[in-house]
């Protein structure tokens, strides 16, 4: 998580409350493109590729959860 930006950890702090991207467009003042790329940038920094098996969004929150 040290790797992430201000706004990127506010980002994944409002994933983990559950809202979509489009709420958290709403909560930020930002388009939904501006929190689509944040939210893409926080999968590079935790290495977290696209899975057929796993759901990048849910390890994301999962990590932050555990301070990881």
């Amino acid at each position: 998580l040290a790797a992430l930006s201000p706004r990127e950890l506010e980002v994944l702090s409002l994933m983990a409350q559950g809202l979509s991207n489009t709420a958290i467009a709403g909560s930020l003042v930002v388009s939904a493109g501006a929190v689509e790329k944040h939210i893409s940038s926080i999968f590079t920094k935790l290495d977290l590729a696209p899975s057929e098996h796993e759901h990048r969004r849910v390890l994301a929150v999962l990590r932050y959860v555990a301070g990881e």
